[in-house]
């Protein structure tokens, strides 16, 4: 039987921000025969990526990603327990493989990750940075970095933004980017704690819940900005031309309009990351 996965975080016994949802017979007769019969759905996350996925132990995770993952659960009908690989470069090279046939994410939807996966979006992103408290390296946009020691998630697309501009700081005679890689958000934003990097250039929504309990060490910087970035947008993950991509739209669709969405949403602080309606490759779409 194929495993179907969520790269996301669904935990039981975590309070939910939304009644339970009315299992929809139309949408569960959609899915593949296998996953009916299970009854089960396989989630799959990287790592703490808060306030989407935060990691609590072995088999305890909580998040708007995780709230989201169950009430879409709870539509289709089936219950969820979740898997844990390491980094994001895994886990979208395990859709890719097909070993997982559904990250819940959000992910950065990309073209070039479009090439072989399509997008379920259901937030808009930015990227700015988290400093020390002060900003004392006095990076106020990305030209600012080049000499500085910046934190990075591995494979990330903030990743690539930064090489490029680590470049162009060398093309233009300064000293390169020292970029530094890391596989989750908490060893990043402690790389910067700790002094080992000047910066974590990351998606602005967890390095505002990193922030905040940071008990006033750090701060953001470069809001506002573009950064190396067009509009930014982040969802589910399927494989190209997967049978799941519309019936997980539609299951969006649907918690967008009762307002579980956005119930859970603001329960997590991301009110400024809503959209007003989920779609596909919207990433791609913004980058034409």
């Amino acid at each position: 039987m194929k495993r179907f996965v969520i790269a996301a975080a669904c935990a039981l016994g975590i309070a939910s921000a939304h009644a339970a949802e009315t299992v929809n017979e139309a949408l569960r007769a959609r899915l593949p025969d296998d996953i009916r019969k299970s009854g089960e759905l396989i989630s799959v996350n990287n790592g703490s990526f808060p306030p989407y996925e935060i990691v609590m132990d072995a088999h305890t995770l909580k998040g708007a990603s995780a709230d989201l993952a169950q009430a879409v659960a709870e539509l289709l009908g089936l219950k969820i327990r979740h898997e844990t690989v390491s980094g994001l470069a895994a886990e979208l090279a395990g859709i890719k493989a097909g070993r997982y046939q559904f990250a819940m994410g959000p992910i950065g939807d990309y073209p070039d990750r479009e090439l072989v996966n399509d997008f379920i979006d259901w937030v808009q992103e930015y990227v700015v940075f988290a400093v020390q408290k002060g900003n004392p390296t006095g990076i106020a946009d990305l030209a600012d970095t080049c000499g500085k020691k910046v934190a990075v998630m591995a494979a990330g697309s903030a990743e690539k933004v930064i090489k490029q501009q680590s470049d162009m700081c060398t093309a233009a005679g300064k000293p390169a980017v020292v970029v530094q890689s890391y596989t989750d958000q908490p060893t990043s934003i402690l790389a910067v704690r700790s002094n080992r990097a000047d910066a974590f250039f990351s998606s602005q929504a967890p390095l505002v819940y990193f922030v905040d309990q940071a008990n006033g060490q750090l701060q953001l910087t470069a809001v506002g900005h573009k950064n190396g970035f067009a509009d930014i947008f982040q969802g589910s993950v399927v494989g190209k031309n997967s049978p799941l991509r519309d019936v997980m739209l539609d299951a969006y669709k649907i918690l967008f309009a009762n307002g579980t969405y956005a119930a859970i949403m603001k329960k997590w602080g991301l009110e400024n990351n809503m959209l007003k309606a989920p779609g596909i490759n919207l990433g791609g779409q913004a980058a034409k």
